[in-house]
């Protein structure tokens, strides 16, 4: 029987742990040696540095790095980087980058840069009392902090406000301190989290020293310490406008049409939870792909995103649409905390090459790129689906990995490709096909 269980696993060497995973959960332990094996990067010195990334790593993942051109945000032109799987998200993109560049392009702007962390902690005393005091902690804490912060503040950044938060009215002695940040190019996690451990052993001290509280008042118990992902002013919005009788219908609408039907598409995902889900998983689309292949956190900024899209308690769509005065504008307001210098964004080597393509952008600069991109991947998934349907376009770009499914060759693949010109394409219909194809084939 195989030894499913195994103690001391992570001081394996990383192809003993290869070995050890693949004969004890696969049928066939050499060949997929090998083929994990083949994922490895053959120039070991940027293994190494992927290996650093995760732990027990016995191999690498790869996922598609394409580029969608002819974007124009603020009248700049860019080449966006974009990771993704899923088919047809960079086509679309590309295709709304292209169809705004006549139309003056896509704008941004930075409306507030703010990031949040939080002291969350218990103490047996009243709200006021220890308000009465907070000045004086606020002090030791910035005092305390000083060679975590200097650096920072050197770089024009830094803590910008710190608060004390009663919150025993829904649990009985919890409190929080709440801190704001200016981390610059950084996204700043580490070094947010840092001053906010730094602040809570500050905050301890204090208490425990101050002579203004009796003894059973003397201990803080620190819960934890801790940047939070929600940062609604951390906030970045981008917009494309142009007049009614610039955009260009569509089948049996025109312009006017179209706009109509685009804004009552935007309006609906503002009140179904059910399409706002969807909606916004569109626009997720474009963004996932940009923050991955900048070695940003896509898991924050999504988590970010959606809360922020549920803020006043009800989940509604992120971007907006509105007609007035004959002319169409559509916007997109995307809280995002992202960084160009630190993590991964300088030891990844495909993230240094996909900052160095967007021209080594600030942090700022990156948050537009990014919010620009996701507005673009709104626009024509909606555009899409208020005119042909989704799915002509996506199962289109989705014929290819169909056929590789059925494994297809290169010369059954050029003439599926042709065959589908103009006819819909079904996993069935792809099948039906490649059966005819072959069986003709023998005939030939």
């Amino acid at each position: 029987m195989k030894k499913k269980v195994i103690s001391g696993f992570s001081k394996l060497s990383k192809l003993e742990k290869l070995r050890w995973v693949v004969e004890n959960f696969f049928k066939d332990p050499e060949n997929v040696v090998r083929e994990l094996m083949s994922f490895w990067h053959k120039n070991e010195e940027q293994q190494r540095i992927l290996d650093g990334f995760s732990e027990n790593t016995i191999s690498n993942f790869y996922l598609p790095y394409g580029v969608a051109p002819n974007f124009m945000i603020n009248g700049k032109p860019y080449a966006i980087p974009m990771v993704t799987e899923e088919s047809s998200v960079v086509a679309a993109v590309s295709k709304a980058a292209k169809f705004w560049m006549s139309r003056g392009g896509f704008k941004a702007k930075i409306i507030s840069t703010i990031k949040v962390g939080q002291v969350h902690f218990c103490w047996k005393g009243s709200y006021k009392k220890l308000a009465a005091e907070f000045n004086q902690i606020k002090d030791l804490m910035r005092s305390d902090a000083t060679p975590i912060t200097a650096n920072m503040e050197s770089r024009g950044g830094g803590v910008q406000h710190i608060e004390l938060v009663d919150m025993s009215h829904v649990e009985p002695d919890y409190y929080q301190i709440k801190v704001t940040f200016e981390t610059c190019d950084s996204m700043g996690a580490n070094f947010i989290n840092s001053v906010l451990e730094s602040f809570g052993h500050s905050l301890k001290a204090y208490v425990a020293e101050s002579h203004s509280f009796v003894e059973e008042e003397k201990e803080v118990e620190v819960i934890m310490a801790i940047l939070s992902n929600y940062t609604p002013e951390c906030l970045v919005r981008a917009w494309v406008e142009c007049k009614i009788s610039e955009l260009e219908g569509f089948g049996d609408f025109d312009e006017a049409g179209l706009a109509e039907r685009f804004r009552k598409a935007v309006r609906i995902a503002h009140i179904d939870e059910h399409r706002a889900t969807t909606h916004n998983k569109g626009i997720f689309n474009g963004i996932d792909a940009v923050v991955l292949a900048t070695g940003n956190d896509f898991r924050a900024i999504e988590a970010c995103g959606h809360t922020y899209a549920a803020r006043d308690g009800r989940y509604r769509s992120l971007s907006y649409c509105e007609i007035e005065d004959g002319v169409f504008k559509f916007w997109l307001d995307l809280p995002i905390a992202v960084g160009t210098v630190g993590g991964l964004t300088k030891l990844h080597p495909i993230a240094r090459k996909s900052l160095e393509m967007l021209g080594d952008p600030t942090a700022q600069e990156l948050m537009m790129i990014i919010a620009a991109t996701g507005l673009a991947q709104n626009f024509a998934a909606l555009r899409s689906l208020i005119t042909t349907g989704i799915q002509q376009g996506h199962m289109r770009m989705h014929l290819v990995n169909i056929l590789n499914h059925l494994n297809a060759t290169e010369i059954e693949i050029r003439e599926a490709i042709a065959h589908f010109k103009d006819k819909a394409v079904s996993f069935n219909a792809v099948r039906d096909f490649l059966q005819y194809f072959r069986t003709e084939k023998q005939f030939l």
